[in-house]
């Protein structure tokens, strides 16, 4: 699959459907590109010392755009071929992945660069929160205003 150059956000989502990698990793292949750096984020099992079993993300009905905002800044960089996000929504157990990230460039420090930053703006501006539960039978909002 060709990227339009003149299209380089490729994939944006929020759902709550489970999120596939290789997707995302396919989204971005570009023939220009020499490296494709991807990233998953996924549930883990503890959190500051505590045991976790499992999550729910909620997010914002402006999620999706602020997601777009982030991944345009990405790409507005001109090292960027192509970036492809998303982000689950809902509940989650241990092992799933909540967030996924591709792009590509010509050189993998750039790629790895691009994606960091990708997966950090998300992270940093995303109106998603996330609720732990932990084995102790309490609960944490993370992220909330």
């Amino acid at each position: 699959m060709t990227v339009p150059t003149t299209r380089p956000v490729v994939l944006v989502s929020v759902t709550s459907q489970p999120l596939d990698l290789a997707a995302h990793e396919a989204a971005v292949t570009d023939p220009r590109a020499g490296a494709v750096v991807s990233f998953q984020g996924v549930v883990r099992d503890h959190d500051h010392g505590r045991s976790v079993l499992s999550l729910e993300y909620e997010g914002h009905p402006s999620a999706e755009d602020v997601l777009r905002e982030v991944a345009d800044e990405v790409a507005a960089d001109p090292a960027v071929h192509a970036v492809a996000v998303s982000h689950r929504l809902g509940p989650l157990a241990i092992g799933e992945v909540a967030l996924v990230a591709a792009v590509s460039t010509a050189h993998r420090a750039a790629a790895f660069a691009a994606c960091a930053r990708l997966v950090d703006e998300a992270k940093a501006r995303l109106p998603i929160w996330k609720r732990q539960i932990f084995a102790d039978g309490t609960e944490e909002w993370v992220n909330c205003p």
